[in-house]
């Protein structure tokens, strides 16, 4: 079958081929970092006691609907996905997969997702996850990314929105702390994703795609990298104060993975058009999102709030002693 975008015949596969090819569509590398802030989220609401049943079942329904918005990107990007060699060999560019099946493949996820949620959890996280979808593929794919400098910047709350649906399937409402994580990773897409933007940067231009170091440069990127990254500390730490839904432990890691990410940041301004500065800046933005929600499962358990006061009470009666 001839692919009618790139004119690219589709190969002959044997199952396990056209199996590979539609878990390609989904971009699983992509969704295993929105299923840790959704489990990050559903961690803190529960505060460390989550239903095994309705967490499993809220990542599954998360990994549906991502991978949905992610293969319909895949759909509308590629006629640009065949030019840029990193995406030239995607299942749609590629002809492995007929614009069609994607179609079909990508709806049956979003419907069997938001089917998930609404039985297992409620209808708002339904909703949220299907929200998400919405802007993945309209607000950002359709109307920023070929189109404005902010694509990644507005864009980036749909990546923001999977800590809205864990919170929402085990709480059924969205308080402030939820809100928080929605601003964490929002504030954290930018300097994530110009970092690839600077790796990459001449893949983009060539396909006409505004991203910041295109249109901007590095110099000036790179700068927008930091003042993002700088800004992430004091809104991670909101979780801590005023809204105490965090302890001390969280604050901890928080601020050290936060100082490490500033100070990569800080490298890559110095020297904007050093790849391997980006490339390291890139690879730590991921290592830092995943250690941090693993910092609000590990701060949000009771046996982590049980030694962190008896640790307290024991420091506050030594002082006692001495003075």
């Amino acid at each position: 079958m001839q692919n009618s975008v790139t004119g690219v015949i589709r190969h002959n596969q044997d199952f396990l081929q056209v199996i590979k090819s539609y878990w390609q569509l989904t971009k699983p590398r992509i969704i295993l970092l929105l299923l840790i802030t959704t489990a990050g989220g559903m961690w803190i609401a529960a505060q460390g006691q989550v239903d095994p049943v309705l967490l499993i079942v809220t990542l599954i329904s998360g990994a549906f609907a991502a991978g949905s918005a992610n293969t319909i990107n895949c759909l509308y990007d590629r006629d640009i996905d065949y030019v840029m060699e990193r995406t030239r060999s995607r299942p749609l560019p590629s002809g492995r997969v007929s614009p069609r099946d994607a179609l079909i493949f990508a709806i049956t996820l979003a419907v069997t997702s938001f089917g998930l949620l609404v039985y297992f959890a409620n209808l708002l996280s339904a909703c949220l996850a299907m929200s998400g979808i919405f802007f993945y593929v309209v607000v950002y794919t359709h109307w920023l990314k070929r189109h404005s400098t902010l694509n990644i910047v507005i864009g980036g709350a749909a990546g923001a929105i999977p800590p809205l649906v864990g919170w929402a399937a085990v709480t059924g409402d969205l308080s402030w702390a939820a809100w928080v994580l929605f601003a964490i990773v929002f504030l954290w897409t930018p300097p994530h994703f110009w970092a690839l933007a600077i790796m990459i940067r001449e893949d983009y231009a060539k396909v006409g795609v505004p991203m910041l170091p295109v249109v901007n440069g590095n110099e000036p990127t790179s700068k927008q990298i930091f003042y993002y990254t700088l800004s992430l500390i004091p809104v991670s730490l909101l979780l801590v104060y005023p809204l105490h839904v965090m302890g001390a432990v969280y604050a901890a890691i928080a601020l050290l993975l936060g100082g490490i990410f500033v100070q990569k940041a800080w490298k890559l301004m110095q020297a904007p058009s050093d790849l391997m500065e980006a490339r390291s800046t890139f690879k730590y933005s991921i290592l830092y999102m995943m250690l941090l929600c693993a910092g609000m499962g590990i701060d949000s358990l009771p046996a982590t709030r049980q030694l962190v006061s008896t640790l307290i009470e024991h420091a506050q009666t030594i002082i006692g002693m001495v003075f």
